[in-house]
């Protein structure tokens, strides 16, 4: 244990002054060995001032260490909460674009569907009037075909809106007549 209250220096060493006595100690040795004990604990001090001045430093970079790594872990915090709120965001817009796009659909196939009846309605009108037509097309057919029967079974002379008879008519007609027989 070594108490707190009391510091050796080297120069504490070498100027402690043992005494003499009769028959102490050699006086050159005591001073040799003095002066290695003070050599020593001279190069002690300074190993521990060294020593503590580098604690000192290692102090500060791990105060410094923490401090990053403070910083760090709340960078990353907010970019974990950032990102989660840029997906948040990304999922929302995502969803909007979603919605938009089926509305936009939705409206482009109720307008196809539109359009299709509106074909439809024309093609079912065009097939009705068609149909009409040919009804009305057999009808005249019909009946140009019942007067070309009764024109045929009735035998009177071609008249000439002059009054005459054809007589004097002009040859083609003669022979329009006599394929008509």
């Amino acid at each position: 244990m070594k108490d707190e209250a009391f510091h050796l220096t080297p120069l504490d060493i070498r100027r402690y002054d043992f005494g003499s006595a009769l028959r102490g100690y050699d006086k050159a040795r005591v001073d040799e060995f003095r002066d290695q004990a003070a050599a020593e604990v001279e190069y002690l001090l300074r190993q521990c001032h060294e020593l503590e001045n580098k604690a000192k430093g290692f102090h500060e970079q791990l105060r410094a260490f923490r401090e990053r790594d403070k910083a760090l872990n709340e960078a990353l915090i907010s970019a974990q909460q950032l990102r989660g709120e840029i997906r948040e965001q990304a999922d929302r817009e995502a969803q909007l674009i979603l919605r938009e796009a089926k509305a936009e659909g939705e409206r482009y196939l109720d307008q196809a569907r539109a359009e299709v009846n509106k074909v439809q309605t024309e093609l079912d009108a065009l097939v009705r009037t068609r149909r009409a037509f040919f009804v009305q097309l057999r009808s005249v057919a019909q009946r140009q075909l019942a007067e070309i029967e009764a024109a045929e079974g009735s035998n009177f002379p071609a008249v000439r809106p002059d009054g005459t008879n054809g007589e004097n008519a002009e040859p083609w007609i003669h022979d329009l007549v006599k394929e008509e027989k």
